[in-house]
């Protein structure tokens, strides 16, 4: 049996780099995120611990192909001994079949979306509202700058986007719960793995977005955390978005990734072609016709779609050995959706 250990973030960035492909990889260096690596194996697997019994793997296994199965079995070796049943989200299609061969129970959890950056434009009727918000933002005053390059990213400045983050929440109302997990986070200051911009009102912080890195055959960023305040002036997530857009355009950045947005766009052509199981299609299907309590899957595909992404990529979830009530319920506990 190989013997496992505990990547360090550092670590685990250089494996993705090496071998990830998936648009949202870097969500596994999120901070109480775990590494999963063993011995002889340049791999790891990022999951999270859901009670003493529930362990939940994000993305897939990151290793070359060959590699993937056997670190994936080392991991379920581990889960075995430690006496914990398996959940994975966000796998792709590519990941199922070494998933399906272990007996994990799969469906469809929603979809991802793309922007080719290449040509993309925002001229054009189909923008036109798009470019009326950002007129009425610009109008308002606000200006968008990156945090580093053009703002100094200090502790005074995150001072403040914490307490916008507080705004943004409280803005939710006083039984939301500030969803984890299959979200990224803001870097703090030093830190330099994500990108940051800031849009700026009367001289002080009313939005922000961060992006993450994406690595692999669709390399670029990944639109991931977007906070702003609930009093900020019309158009300013637009505006944010096409500011940064255009400075990856300018920079050569290939794709602009919008990320996961679970219960959407499901459909029997997306079922795993082994390993599907009804009870997970059933679930997911009923959260994405009554669950916008749950999680806001509808305004957030209203705003991806907008941009009109020329690629969507089902994305799905797992369980092992099996589909249980708890390891539902450990799973919206995780992510903070319950």
């Amino acid at each position: 049996m190989s013997q496992h250990t505990t990547m360090s973030p550092a670590a685990a960035l250089d494996v993705l780099r090496r071998h990830a492909h998936h648009p949202s990889a870097a969500l596994a260096l999120n901070r109480d995120t775990e590494h999963f690596a063993v011995a002889g194996i340049d791999g790891v697997i990022a999951y999270r611990s859901a009670g003493r019994r529930h362990a939940i793997q994000l993305g897939g296994a990151y290793a070359a192909p060959d590699d993937q199965p056997r670190l994936l079995r080392a991991f379920h070796r581990w889960a075995r001994a430690e006496g914990r049943r398996l959940g994975a989200v966000q796998l792709l299609g590519p990941d199922l079949p070494a998933y399906a061969a272990l007996g994990y129970r799969l469906g469809q959890l929603g979809a991802s979306f793309s922007i080719e950056l290449d040509g993309f434009t925002t001229s054009g009727r189909k923008f036109e509202k798009i470019r009326n918000k950002l007129a009425r933002a610009r109008r308002a005053g606000v200006t968008v700058a990156e945090a580093g390059p053009e703002l100094p990213y200090d502790e005074r400045l995150a001072a403040k986007l914490d307490g916008l983050d507080a705004r943004w929440l409280g803005g939710k109302g006083r039984h939301t719960k500030q969803i984890e997990f299959m979200v990224g986070e803001r870097d703090r200051p030093g830190e330099t793995l994500r990108r940051l911009f800031v849009a700026v009102h009367d001289d002080e912080p009313v939005a922000y977005v961060s992006y993450a890195p994406v690595f692999g055959r669709q390399a670029g960023w990944l639109y991931d955390l977007t906070r702003r305040d609930p009093r900020c002036p019309p158009g300013v997530v637009e505006l944010m978005f096409v500011e940064a857009l255009r400075r990856f355009q300018g920079e050569g950045t290939a794709w602009l990734h919008l990320g996961l947005t679970p219960f959407c766009r499901i459909s029997a052509a997306h079922r795993p072609p082994a390993g599907g199981h009804r009870g997970i299609d059933r679930l997911v299907g009923l959260i994405a016709e009554h669950g916008d309590r749950i999680y806001p899957a509808r305004s957030q595909m209203e705003f991806k779609t907008k941009w009109q992404p020329g690629h969507v990529e089902p994305e799905y979830v797992g369980f092992h050995p099996g589909v249980s009530a708890s390891a539902v319920w450990r799973l919206l506990r995780l992510t903070r959706t319950v």
